[in-house]
């Protein structure tokens, strides 16, 4: 093998790592927004963990995030629940860094 081709072989594993790392820390993100979202509608307990599963398999309707924001804002909407839109991305946004941050800790 010659040395270009254990780079190129370096940069594969790295960028396969790199996707496992999103894809972890996404679901992961999407956990800690669901349960956030639970406890802004009132939700404790085994309510509040079915609900952030809810949340999860929301991100699988399709590509990207706004899946996940509609489900939690059309929940809060039926619950009346006063929260911007902006607000809403805010949290996403800061979950997104603790839930990657918690991934690349081991946690």
């Amino acid at each position: 093998m010659t040395t270009f081709d254990k780079r190129e072989e370096g940069f594969e594993k790295k960028f396969a790592l790199d996707e496992e790392q999103r894809f972890k820390a996404n679901a992961r993100r999407n956990k800690l927004f669901g349960q956030w979202a639970a406890e802004k509608l009132g939700l404790s307990g085994a309510d509040a963990e079915a609900y952030a599963k809810t949340v999860v398999m929301a991100d699988f309707e399709e590509a990207g995030d706004d899946d996940v924001f509609r489900k939690v804002q059309a929940d809060f909407k039926a619950k009346s629940v006063a929260l911007s839109d902006q607000q809403i991305r805010r949290t996403m946004d800061d979950l997104m860094g603790e839930a990657a941050a918690q991934i690349k800790a081991g946690n």
